[in-house]
């Protein structure tokens, strides 16, 4: 069911009759998210706060181990539009290794969500002349598989 907030709702209720509803789209970080590259995300229920947890499937890796499953810490901006901004950090399990993801979530016409998201990610180094080498940054599209 599909939640408004008191303005929406004023904003719909006292439209003339036999116009037409235009009902804002919203986007929900919640659920399963796949990226251009193949990762997997999921973002448990966003709280009152915006907080978020959740689980990336990476499906690239340059770690000379088995990938595995990391925890995702994140939190949104709540706002009236549903385009909200957000930010997570994956501590990766199988490796030396952060990433934290910023972006926006775009709600389309036909109801599809779109994450567009731009990353850093943080490999550790053995010393501090190598650190130029340390950092990495991209970007990647997300859209909901379920």
């Amino acid at each position: 069911p599909r939640v408004f907030s008191s303005p929406q709702l004023l904003a719909l209720l006292t439209q003339p009759l036999g116009t037409r509803l235009l009902i804002p789209q919203q986007c929900n970080l919640t659920g399963w998210w796949k990226n251009d590259l193949g990762s997997k995300m999921y973002v448990s229920e966003v709280d009152s706060q915006g907080n978020f947890l959740g689980e990336y499937h990476t499906a690239v890796s340059s770690a000379q181990k088995p990938i595995e499953p990391s925890p995702l810490v994140g939190s949104q901006h709540l706002d009236e539009d549903g385009q909200c901004t957000f930010g997570f950090t994956v501590n990766w399990k199988f490796s030396d290794s952060t990433a934290v993801f910023v972006g926006q979530c775009f709600a389309e016409k036909g109801g599809e969500e779109i994450l567009q998201t731009s990353w850093l990610l943080r490999e550790k180094v053995d010393s501090q002349p190598s650190n130029w080498k340390a950092t990495r940054t991209g970007q990647n599209t997300f859209t909901r598989v379920g």
